[in-house]
């Protein structure tokens, strides 16, 4: 629903990957991004920036928030699923 109920989400539930949709209300994706990252608990949960409005020099605000990678909308299914599947992968060795 927003940024802040999804820190709280992230907290709660302890997901494997977060779709962190950047335009939200309340706390958007970036600043819920860095308040997940900097938590101890939530902090290696790996999380994926989507935006409808992809402009130059987000995908690098994404990055420096603390987001794993970036994709935009229109989602493409067999891209974002790579994208997810890699940072699975990634999180499962280390």
């Amino acid at each position: 629903v927003d940024g802040a109920e999804g820190v709280a989400m992230a907290q709660q539930e302890a997901p494997d990957l977060i779709l962190m949709d950047i335009s939200l209300p309340v706390l958007d994706g970036l600043e819920a991004t860095r308040r997940i990252k900097a938590a101890v608990e939530t902090g290696s949960i790996p999380v994926i920036a989507l935006t409808a409005h992809a402009m130059a020099g987000d995908m690098e605000q994404a990055i420096a928030a603390g987001c794993d990678d970036y994709d935009t909308k229109p989602i493409e299914f067999a891209r974002l699923l790579g994208k997810i599947e890699a940072l699975l992968k990634r999180q499962m060795t280390a």
